[in-house]
């Protein structure tokens, strides 16, 4: 499980059974090239999750989030080189980390999206006394507010910030309000299960794009992992072996990622039958992707990896896969 699926969990736990309280980064200096989206979940009884530059501020962040519980609090943070480095840093630094309560419905909200996969917002004040979470792949669905004026501005710069693709943490300015955004945009995971040049091509066109790999050739270790998916998780089953029936079905019963099987035509009907005699209805059918792959030509292991990831991002973006020329609208909206 990831480490954001992880904090995710904990707000879900923790949401309505007692106060929860965040740490964010609201401004730093130093510590070189480190990813967005930082926060560190916590708890008055001291139960943490998640964490802020590897765990370098733990010292302060960790207290502030049991505090933050109650009422939002700022805390300036330093960390020397060498603590820093042992952290896998690149430098010394120092950050102002905000500390604020999320009540019980924005935390279950947050948890659950960072849990399920699918990109989430927390916009603030600064001040840390307003909170609205956006999750949806739209970010349409909203959980408490920043007030009238505000909300309609936030939710409009955090989907601004979800064209870009990437997670992402800005400072946002409307009308005379200073706001903090944390934004999540899972990376998927593709599960390639079996071997071969395609599999290879698959991996390093992951890579490319800044998605994670993972390789199977087991059955129960396959199927094992699809049981866990969330929505960003992808599968591709490159093995036509019957016993990988049962990672399909438990993909397609588990009913969130993308489940996709290579194959010919032959291949894909004498799957459908296996299927279906074993209790998989056409609704769950609807959801294989198989053949997997968009109509491109492909003739290489790699242009036909091309392929199955352009289908893959298609389908995250709910989109047809149409040449720009036949659609309108704004490209890349």
């Amino acid at each position: 499980m990831s480490d954001l699926r992880e904090l995710g969990a904990a707000l879900a736990r923790w949401a309505g059974e007692e106060p929860v309280g965040v740490v964010r980064v609201l401004d730093r200096h130093g510590f070189g090239t480190v990813e967005s989206g930082q926060l560190l979940a916590g708890t008055p009884a001291g139960a943490v999750a998640g964490g802020v530059y590897n765990g370098a501020l733990d010292h302060a962040a960790v207290p502030l989030a049991a505090t933050a519980a109650e009422e939002p609090v700022l805390k300036t943070a330093h960390v020397a080189e060498p603590d820093a480095l042992a952290a896998g840093l690149t430098c010394s630094g120092g950050a102002t980390l905000l500390g604020h309560p999320l009540d019980g419905q924005a935390a279950a909200a947050l948890g659950e999206a960072l849990q399920r996969g699918v990109p989430a917002a927390l916009v603030t004040t600064v001040d840390g006394r307003a909170a609205l979470v956006l999750v949806g792949p739209d970010l349409a669905e909203r959980t408490g507010g920043l007030g009238v004026d505000l909300d309609a501005a936030a939710a409009d710069a955090a989907r601004s910030l979800l064209r870009r693709g990437a997670t992402a943490t800005e400072r946002v300015t409307v009308g005379d309000a200073e706001l903090l955004l944390d934004l999540w945009v899972p990376v998927p995971t593709v599960l390639v299960v079996g071997t071969g040049a395609i599999g290879d091509a698959l991996d390093a066109q992951a890579a490319l794009l800044g998605w994670h790999t993972r390789r199977e050739t087991d059955v129960d270790a396959a199927t094992a992992a699809v049981e866990e998916f969330n929505d960003a998780d992808v599968l591709v089953l490159l093995d036509h072996a019957p016993k990988f029936d049962a990672t399909l079905i438990a993909g397609l019963r588990r009913g969130r990622g993308f489940i996709g099987a290579l194959g010919s035509r032959r291949t894909q009907a004498a799957r459908r039958e296996r299927l279906l005699a074993k209790g998989v209805t056409e609704e769950e059918l609807a959801r294989l992707y198989g053949p997997v792959g968009l109509d491109l030509g492909a003739r290489t292991s790699a242009e036909t990896a091309v392929s199955i990831v352009a289908q893959v991002i298609a389908a995250r973006s709910g989109r047809s896969a149409q040449p720009l020329t036949a659609v309108t609208g704004q490209i890349g909206a």
